[in-house]
């Protein structure tokens, strides 16, 4: 089955409507999905609810300082956050980097630089944590399954496999911890964010998806291995 390459997702978070439809437009226009949030409060709501790939952030909102908003978001996950910001002082800058933003720009910002460094943070994202495969080739293989990081592809006996945009985080997530057992609950929390609840059946169910379509026989899985009642491990 011909399969495209998954969108990343990425959140704006801005309050001034012409900034967010411009840097919006041109994140469309290079692939990416956007969502958009004018307060500190809906954005929150909003990276918990979607956990998006990468989050673009102007820290003077309405509702609060923008700073709180990473630090709120540092408490649980690790995204990658990049300042988008008319604040020029220093110690603006050192402030957010100290709290955990990825990168900080200052506007007016060229849009080649900022999709480089979305670019660039998405790259680091993509594999923190990650094994030494993946370090090196941006390429993951057990067997006959490769997960292709950089071009976000799953292939099985050489044939893309189409995916599910959460389908694929799962996958992925596991193969950059090969050979590491990842609990329900991590799982549960990288994709769906705090709020989520402790039922495992979400996730029950995009993994029976995941082996119907990756396994030749879903019963006796090769590459996604259960370990039971403590989540589940990817052979390596």
């Amino acid at each position: 089955m011909r399969t495209m390459s998954i969108k990343q997702k990425i959140l704006i978070i801005e309050d001034e409507k012409t900034i967010c439809s411009f840097v919006g437009a041109i994140l469309t226009a290079n692939g990416y999905d956007i969502l958009s949030a004018s307060t500190g409060q809906d954005a929150y709501g909003m990276i918990t609810s979607y956990c998006p790939d990468a989050v673009i952030l102007d820290l003077g909102l309405p509702d609060m300082d923008g700073v709180e908003l990473i630090k709120k978001v540092r408490a649980w996950s690790q995204i990658p956050i990049i300042v988008v910001s008319a604040r020029t002082q220093e110690r603006d800058k050192v402030e957010a980097l100290d709290l955990g933003a990825d990168d900080y720009m200052t506007k007016p910002f060229g849009t080649s630089e900022l999709l480089a460094r979305i670019r660039m943070a998405l790259r680091h994202a993509g594999t923190r944590g990650s094994n030494e495969q993946v370090l090196s080739s941006g390429v993951f293989r057990t067997g006959d399954l490769v997960i292709d990081y950089n071009r976000r592809l799953v292939l099985v006996h050489g044939q893309p496999v189409h995916l599910t945009q959460n389908e694929y985080r799962i996958v992925a997530l596991l193969g950059r911890f090969a050979g590491r057992v990842l609990t329900y609950e991590f799982i549960l929390r990288e994709l769906w964010g705090p709020a989520v609840t402790g039922d495992n059946k979400i996730l029950r169910v995009n993994m029976a998806n995941i082996r119907r379509k990756l396994e030749d026989n879903p019963a006796e899985p090769r590459y996604i291995l259960t370990e039971i009642g403590v989540g589940y491990r990817m052979a390596d």
